[in-house]
């Protein structure tokens, strides 16, 4: 019995990587956007509170993640920044441009990882308030979101890790507004001789349209 052997088509073999390009840019610009947003939203709400003691009494306070550091929404602007400049460019621009994007989320998990247990910003708010500036916050806890803005950085390092692996198969932006990639002009087709205008034409020149 003779077995005949599956040869896979050309055109399927070439279509995989065009869908594997796709599936990964659109998975890439998800997680990069939603990284960024999620990241910038969490650095705006309360990562800690605590209470200072002042002459009449307990004082509680506050901080927002911006006070607590500044580096996840920085970083979350670079991310975002990156992610459009991965189709501004090519080759070698594209691979340093991803490495940047997966940097930034990687850069945003550090940042909120030390800042989930910080309590320097309460302690300067506390000394603010006391007037003393060896004032420190007592009963101090710490919320979740700290967490979350390390979620958004995990997010764009993904998009920053797709761009490295799949960033060659990416669309690139249109090449009509480069230089030299100007469109060939159409060579004109040969006159007839035989139709009526280019025997006139033949006639003014002085030649035989007949060609005796």
């Amino acid at each position: 019995m003779e077995y005949v052997t599956a040869v896979p088509h050309p055109r399927s073999e070439a279509a995989a990587p065009s869908r594997s390009g796709r599936r990964s840019l659109a998975v890439a610009l998800l997680c990069g956007a939603l990284g960024a947003a999620v990241t910038l939203l969490a650095t705006r709400q309360r990562w800690s509170e605590g209470t200072a003691t002042v002459a009449g009494g307990a004082f509680p306070l506050t901080a927002k993640g911006s006070d607590v550091t500044g580096v996840p929404a920085a970083l979350a602007i670079v991310g975002l920044a990156a992610l459009v400049a991965v189709f501004a460019v090519r080759r070698a621009g594209r691979l340093a441009v991803a490495a940047l994007l997966a940097l930034s989320g990687a850069g945003i998990v550090a940042a909120a990882f030390t800042g989930a247990s910080d309590g320097s910003a309460l302690d300067e708010k506390a000394a603010e308030t006391t007037g003393d500036t060896s004032a420190a916050v007592t009963a101090l806890s710490h919320t979740g979101w700290p967490w979350v803005a390390a979620a958004g950085g995990v997010l764009i390092l993904l998009a920053g890790l797709l761009a490295l692996r799949y960033g060659t198969l990416w669309p690139a932006m249109s090449g009509r507004y480069e230089r030299g990639s100007e469109r060939p002009r159409r060579k004109a087709a040969p006159a007839d001789p035989d139709r009526p205008e280019e025997i006139w034409k033949a006639l003014d020149r002085g030649e035989d349209p007949t060609g005796a």
